[in-house]
């Protein structure tokens, strides 16, 4: 049992570690895309350590397991692994089971409440954009809606839509509607979605587990970066904050303390207006091949006593 302990406790260390260290680092702010990306091999290592160690668990626990564990390798391999059934191996192979079971179902009611959510918003689009005489239905990828309020968002699913207001045709002025597109495209080009279901069930599954809350609120503020990044290399970095300021100014995110959504818009736009310098290309790429490691750590945890056995 000795292996299986040892991947919890990496998990344990990287669920720990790996987030002070990001939040004391500079960089993510300066370089959301690799920010993402670390944030996301630092969760796959961690559920990765809890699925190695409930596979060996149960494999100490349960010889059918075992054989299929181990069933092309030869016994001085499973000897290496000193397998002992016992009640701490059930309990752990148990415990971890239904975790992994829980973490599917907390994806899977993510999934189908963004559905729903999907759906209550295209109701409503028909209802104030009704479609016309021949028009199919969820063809149109832009949606003008007649609106007081400037807003405009990206609607995703198996046909997504860009969806905008008169009043923010009417306020965003130049190039900053062509800014504002190309911000909500990029969250539909990198999937940002995803990455918000993923973050959202994990955090809602285990709301006790530091580690998956502040992945899904640095998910909610890195992609909104990432997406403004993507925004100002084609249209320049004022031209997208003026265009933020413009579609928000009315929403009091200005004034204050801002408890919704929106609050992270005002450090966007300073971000935007003073933008913090870039990391090298070689650092970035430094960064992104160790962020990509990290989920190797548990993978060669668990198969050293098996390579030490065969060497």
């Amino acid at each position: 049992m000795t292996v299986p302990v040892a991947l919890l406790l990496l998990g344990l260390l990287a669920a720990v570690v790996a987030p002070r260290l990001l939040a004391r680092a500079d960089w993510p702010e300066r370089e959301p895309i690799v920010a993402l990306w670390v944030w996301q091999c630092v969760v796959a290592a961690v559920l990765l350590c809890c699925a190695l160690s409930m596979t060996l668990s149960a494999a100490a626990a349960w010889q059918a397991v075992r054989g299929h564990v181990f069933a092309p390798a030869p016994s001085g391999v499973v000897d290496a692994y000193a397998l002992r059934a016992g009640p701490w191996a059930v309990t752990l192979a148990v415990t971890l089971a239904l975790g992994g079971v829980w973490t599917a179902a907390m994806l899977v009611r993510e999934v189908r409440g963004a559905r729903v959510r999907r759906g209550r918003r295209r109701a409503e689009l028909l209802v104030r954009a009704p479609q016309l005489p021949g028009e199919e239905p969820a063809t149109d990828r832009l949606v003008i809606l007649e609106g007081e309020r400037p807003d405009a968002w990206w609607l995703p699913g198996q046909t997504p839509q860009l969806v905008i207001t008169t009043a923010a045709l009417r306020r965003l002025k130049g190039r900053q509607l062509d800014a504002v597109l190309a911000h909500e495209m990029g969250h539909a080009q990198w999937r940002h979605d995803w990455l918000l279901h993923c973050s959202g069930a994990l955090a809602s599954g285990f709301p006790q587990v530091p580690v998956f809350a502040a992945f899904r609120d640095e998910m909610h503020r890195l992609v909104e970066l990432a997406a403004d990044d993507v925004a100002s290399r084609r249209f320049g970095r004022l031209t997208i904050a003026l265009a933020l300021v413009e579609l928000n100014e009315d929403r009091g995110v200005f004034g204050g303390p801002c408890p919704t959504p929106h609050a992270h818009v005002p450090q966007r736009v300073h971000r935007l207006l003073a933008p913090p310098s870039r990391l090298t290309p070689a650092r970035r790429l430094r960064l992104t091949a160790a962020a990509a490691l990290v989920p190797l750590v548990p993978v060669l945890v668990a198969f050293v006593p098996g390579l030490r056995a065969l060497g």
